[in-house]
């Protein structure tokens, strides 16, 4: 089991590097082809599928540089090829000049779920809640 949760650490590390690093073919696979991510919170709604969240990502934050970061992780491996999560959140996105705000700074938590596939551990769903956010407009001009 503990094999289990240190597997799942790694996932969500890989998570977080293929984000911000914008490898978007490495980061739909660290979900389920029919995983559901809801975003509501964040006025993004619910994506379900791996490759169609990647593509909505991307074109929201493709040419933005972000810093992703989660911590405190609680895991529960709740059988043999499933387990859940919650970890906390922080993350930094600045956008380039033009974009619909130039910087944001959020706090929160990931509530997930994941599925031991073929593929090892995978995120089968992801929901993100904030606590708080800090906006700073575009400059005028």
């Amino acid at each position: 089991m503990s094999d289990d949760v240190e597997a799942i650490k790694q996932l969500k590390a890989r998570y977080f590097r293929l984000i911000d690093t914008k490898d978007w073919d490495g980061l739909v696979a660290v979900f389920t082809d029919d995983v559901e991510i809801d975003v509501s919170g964040e006025g993004g709604g619910v994506t379900r599928g791996a490759t169609e969240f990647v593509s909505f990502l991307q074109s929201v934050i493709g040419n933005a540089i972000t810093v992703h970061h989660g911590h405190t992780p609680e895991i529960a491996v709740t059988s043999p090829t499933t387990a859940t999560g919650i970890w906390a959140l922080e993350d930094q996105l600045w956008w380039p000049e033009g974009g619909p705000i130039d910087h944001l700074h959020g706090f929160g938590h990931y509530h997930e779920t994941y599925e031991k596939t073929d593929a090892g551990w995978q995120i089968k769903s992801l929901t993100i809640t904030r606590l708080h956010r800090l906006l700073e407009p575009p400059p005028p001009g």
